[in-house]
Order: structure tokens, then C-alpha cells, then sequence
């Protein structure tokens, strides 16, 4: 049978570093009181003049390189992303040009923070059923341009980067233990849906002087909501994945969850049985980073010999829409 396997993955991020004692001089906060409620200490922002694909285009080439390939050799580029480059066209298609890769199906996906692993099933899918051999899927947020830095709320959660993985197909026997991405869960609940979005630049509130006078072009946040639903519906999600392939808690070696905030990934260890010393963790260094959170921390994981052959991954996130999932990747 065919199974989608992970060959190469790769990451790009800013440069420039934002500390929370940087943030002590735009707001009322501290560096005691982000790094306590969320364990964020530093996150990186995109300097002037650079965008969104240019950081996917950064992830994909390295990701390209670590499978052995060109992106000339990619058949689909899909991003995961909610700050593109403009509404249209796709950022996707910047990258497409960007890479060099040839006329080939490029689009974006919106599912916020949950977009990687959204457009991960999209490519499992593409690999399985034998419509493309070579999918390039990135997550990438430039979360700093639709950032209200004078919410102490949210400005001190959020990140920008780019994270990838080229998906391939690998025929395996009969009998054979199953490697590659195992199961994806898609999850969405539209009620709650107001608990943390962009109200401005769509069709029910276009842009204009007035919705930039109302400051609806940035991101706005009912954090106790989201917090809530994202211990309960992260934990939900990772249960859905290891009862699908027989597994229990234990079997799982690393858990490469989004990089919100740290209480809520302290929360869903203790819901699910996993050990906090199998999570991955980066928050420290990036914060939010939205979709991009799940492949940075997947590239670091992979390329600081955290991963082996023979490893079962864990993969899992939540953002707005509200939209959530889960991956099981045997490595």
C-alpha cells in the first residue's frame, strides 16, 4: 500500500528578535508576567520589506534540500497561511516563482493556527491517492502586520516564520510496520468562530477608513474562550489519533504540538497521559507563530537528532475558525 511519508523538512525566520523586556517599552507588561502566563520569552518579527512568501520560499528550499530534491521535482506547493502576501493572488504562487519550481498547482489554506495540519491531510491525500509524488507543504505567518501593538493581550504572543516539509509516497508490504503519516483529524467549530479572528478587510467589513479608524484589521482575541476550547478540543484531537491506530499515550515518543501557549500544552499533557519531557518545545525562543509553529518546531526537532528513524510523532494544533487536528507520523 501506499503510506505519505516526511522527506525533508526546513524552516525560515526573521532575523530581527523582540525580547519581552523590548515589549516593557510599548506596553504595560513584564518580562515576568508574559514568560509566566505563557512561556514565551523572545519571539522573531519579519524586517520591512520582506513577506510572507519570501520566508515559505526560505522553508521550502531547505526543506527541498534535506529530501535530495529541486523544486523543479515538486509536483504541488500547498501554504498554510492567514497573512499572505496580498488577498490575491495566493502566496503560494509567489513561492512557486520564488523556488523556480515549475507551472504547477500552488494555493493557499486558511485554517489559522491549525493550517499545517490541514494542508498536511491535503497533501497526504494528493500522495495517497497517486495525484502528485512530490508535495511541498509550508506553514507561514507574518502574524507582526495584523498585530495590535498597543494590546498587551495579544501583542505578546505572536511571531513571524515559515516552516516545511516535502511529502512523498513509499509502497510498503504486506505485514510491514506502518511508517510515514499514519492518520490525519480534521476538526472545526464555526459557533465559535468570534473568539479569535480579523473582523476587517473581508466581505462583511470592507476596507475602508472607517474599519481602519475602528482598528478591525487586527487580531482580536477572547483568550479565556480559546483557552478553554484549546485544552479541550487539542486533548480530543490527540485521543481521536491514538485510538484510530490502537495506540495509548505511552507509545508516543514526541509531541510536536502549536506553540501557543505553554499552560495550554501543560494542560492537554496532563488530559492525554504524555509525559511534558516528550513535548517538544520552542515557545521560548519564537512564540505564536501560527500555522508556521508546528513545522519550525519539526525542523529543530528533526535536525537537532531529536527525531530517529523507528519515532511515532504526535502532531497537533488549534487556532481560529475555531479549527483543530491532529497528525500520528511514524518517522
Amino acid at each position: 500500500m501506499i503510506r505519505t511519508r516526511i522527506l525533508g523538512t526546513g524552516r525560515g525566520v526573521p532575523g530581527k528578535v523582540v525580547t519581552n523586556l523590548d515589549l516593557e517599552q510599548l506596553v504595560e507588561t513584564s518580562d515576568s508576567w508574559i514568560a509566566l502566563r505563557t512561556g514565551i520569552r523572545e519571539r522573531r518579527i519579519l524586517e520591512d520589506g520582506r513577506t510572507a512568501s519570501d520566508l515559505s520560499a526560505e522553508a521550502g528550499r531547505a526543506a527541498c534540500e534535506a529530501a535530495g530534491l529541486r523544486p523543479q521535482d515538486l509536483d504541488c506547493i500547498i501554504v498554510g497561511t492567514i497573512s499572505p502576501d496580498m488577498p490575491m493572488p495566493a502566496s503560494a504562487v509567489f513561492v512557486q516563482r520564488k523556488l523556480g519550481a515549475g507551472p504547477i498547482p500552488a494555493f493557499d489554506l486558511s485554517a489559522a493556527c491549525a493550517g499545517f495540519i490541514y494542508a498536511l491531510a491535503v497533501g497526504d491525500a494528493f500522495v495517497k491517492n497517486r495525484q502528485f509524488s512530490r508535495v511541498l507543504v509550508i506553514g507561514c505567518e507574518v502574524l507582526s502586520r495584523v498585530t495590535d501593538w498597543k494590546d498587551r493581550n495579544t501583542c505578546v504572543l505572536f511571531g513571524d516564520g515559515a516552516g516545511a516539509v516535502v511529502l512523498g509516497p513509499e509502497d510498503q508490504a504486506e505485514g510491514a510496520r506502518p511508517r510515514g503519516i499514519l492518520s490525519t483529524h480534521l476538526f472545526a467549530d464555526g459557533a465559535q468562530a468570534d473568539a479569535l479572528n480579523i473582523p476587517g478587510g473581508g466581505s462583511s467589513h470592507p476596507t475602508s477608513a472607517q474599519t481602519l479608524a475602528d482598528n478591525l484589521h487586527v487580531i482580536k482575541m477572547n483568550g479565556k474562550i480559546i483557552f478553554t476550547h484549546a485544552v479541550k478540543n487539542i486533548s480530543s484531537s490527540c485521543q481521536a489519533a491514538l485510538a484510530q491506530n490502537q495506540m495509548a499515550a505511552g507509545d508516543v515518543d514526541l509531541v510536536v504540538a502549536h506553540q501557543a501557549n505553554l499552560r495550554i500544552l501543560t494542560a492537554v499533557a496532563e488530559r492525554c497521559g504524555l509525559p511534558m519531557d516528550r513535548f517538544f518545545l520552542n515557545i521560548e525562543r519564537y512564540g505564536n507563530t501560527s500555522s508556521a509553529s508546528i513545522p519550525i518546531a519539526l525542523d529543530e526537532a528533526v535536525r537537532s537528532g531529536r527525531v530517529q528513524p523507528g519515532m511515532s510523532l504526535l502532531l497537533t494544533a488549534l487556532g481560529g475558525g475555531l479549527s483543530w487536528g491532529s497528525a500520528l507520523v511514524r518517522w
